[in-house]
């Protein structure tokens, strides 16, 4: 159960990372007051999330993981790229939501691969998953 829990909160360590850095890049194109608010209080949640995953692991005396260096760059050019192109706060709130999509992909695929992490491991999990689950629907306006 333990390696299970280790390996579930590393990934969503490593998930809230990714999601904060993009959310931190694409704040930077919006013009949208109320769009840039709901990104940056999102921000905010996912650093704060990011904390407390960071501390278990700590009391677990185990490290966290960093996004993967070829995923945020990719991550970071697409983004780039995509703004450049259309711009606008109809296409950040695109990248946001598909985003929010990744991350809930990815975070569920890991909690049924590590199904036998702490219930504690799973409840920051399903925040994680929820968060997203929160922005994306607080985009829809923006689309």
């Amino acid at each position: 159960m333990e390696e299970h829990t280790v390996d579930l909160l590393r990934e969503c360590d490593s998930g809230c990372a990714m999601a904060a850095e993009s959310l931190e890049q694409i704040r930077d194109f919006v013009s949208d007051q109320g769009l840039w608010n709901e990104i940056t209080a999102s921000y905010e949640k996912h650093q704060d999330l990011d904390l407390r995953i960071k501390k278990t692991l700590r009391a677990m005396e185990e490290q966290g993981k960093e996004p993967g260096k070829m995923a945020s760059a990719w991550s970071w050019m697409s983004t780039e790229m995509r703004m450049m192109a259309k711009g606008g706060d109809k296409e950040a709130a695109s990248i946001v939501t598909d985003g929010c999509n990744m991350g809930i992909k990815t975070i569920c695929g890991y909690k049924n691969q590590y199904s036998g992490a702490s219930k504690a491991a799973m409840e920051l999990a399903d925040e994680l998953t929820g968060m997203e689950e929160n922005l994306r629907n607080h985009m829809k306006k923006f689309l």
